[in-house]
């Protein structure tokens, strides 16, 4: 899983998979799903980001692999 935020456009990512997005809904205002050949969820995009995700601080518990932070 991948978290990528653009603040150009103030909007996050959150990639949950490696397959490609075939299909995507708006699930309301600014925060649409995507959605594999499957039907299986691979992402996230959230429009606006920082005005509904707290994005000062991320918090994860009990993740069950490695965690490596990379900086840009």
């Amino acid at each position: 899983m991948k978290l990528n935020y653009y603040p150009e456009t103030d909007s996050l990512y959150i990639d949950l998979s490696e397959k490609p997005s075939v299909e995507s809904k708006e699930i309301s205002e600014g925060i649409v799903l995507d959605y594999d050949t499957a039907g299986n969820l691979v992402g996230i995009d959230i429009d606006n980001a920082s005005k509904k995700v707290q994005l000062k601080e991320l918090t994860l518990t009990r993740i069950p692999s490695d965690i490596r932070a990379v900086a840009t």
